[in-house]
C-alpha cells in the first residue's frame, strides 16, 4: 500500500541570510529534500532584497510544490530597525506563500527548538546534531540559517503529528486532549 506524501517548506527569515529547508513525509519517515540559504547581502537596497527574497521563495514553492509552508515568528529584540527588517522579510516570504495557495504556519524560535530537540533552551548547533539524526545526513550546512529553517519544517510535521495523532484532528482544548490521548499524560 503507497503512503500519502506531505512537502512541507520551512523558511528562517532575513533580510541578510535567508534560510529554507525542504522535507518530504512519506507514511512515518521523514526525508530532506534540500536545505540552503539565500544571502542577498548586506549593503545592497533593502527593497531589492525584499524582491529578491518573495523571487526565491516563489521559485521554491514552483520547484518543489510544498504541501504546506511554516516560518519561523520574528522574536522581540532591542533593536527596532533589525525587527522591521526581519518583520518585513517574514511579511514578503508569507505573501509569496499565499500568492501559491499555501496554507501558512508561524512558529517561535522557542516552539521549534522545543518540538525538535525537546529543549526551547537549545543551541543551533543542538538543533542541527538532532536535525542529523532525524535526517540522516551528516553534512553540516555553511550557515546555520539553512538548519534552522529546515528546523521550522520538522517543526510543523511533529506539531501535525502530535494534533492528529489519536484525535482524528485537532483537540478542543486541553480537556479534550487528554481525553484522546490518556496514554500520554504523567503524573508526578
Amino acid at each position: 500500500m503507497q503512503h500519502p506524501s506531505i512537502t512541507i517548506l520551512g523558511i528562517d527569515p532575513g533580510t541578510s541570510l535567508m534560510g529554507y529547508g525542504i522535507i518530504k513525509i512519506t507514511g512515518h519517515k521523514m526525508q530532506l529534500v534540500e536545505m540552503d540559504t539565500l544571502n542577498p547581502g548586506k549593503g545592497s537596497d533593502h527593497y531589492k532584497k525584499l524582491q529578491l527574497i518573495y523571487n526565491t521563495v516563489s521559485g521554491l514553492i514552483i520547484k518543489y510544490k510544498p504541501d504546506v509552508f511554516a516560518i519561523e515568528a520574528p522574536f522581540f529584540g532591542k533593536n527596532v530597525q533589525s525587527m522591521l527588517k526581519l518583520g518585513r522579510a517574514q511579511g514578503v516570504a508569507i505573501a509569496a506563500a499565499m500568492r501559491h495557495g499555501l496554507e501558512v504556519t508561524e512558529y517561535s524560535p522557542k516552539k521549534i527548538k522545543q518540538s525538535v530537540t525537546g529543549n526551547g533552551n537549545s543551541s543551533k548547533e543542538q538543533v542541527l546534531k538532532m536535525l542529523q539524526r532525524l535526517l540522516n545526513f551528516t553534512d553540516d550546512p555553511k550557515h546555520l540559517d539553512a538548519s534552522d529553517a529546515l528546523a521550522v519544517a520538522v517543526c510543523h510535521h511533529f506539531q501535525g503529528s502530535i494534533l492528529s495523532q489519536n484525535t482524528g484532528g485537532k483537540s478542543k482544548g486541553w480537556e479534550d486532549f487528554i481525553g484522546k490521548n490518556p496514554g500520554r499524560v504523567t503524573k508526578k
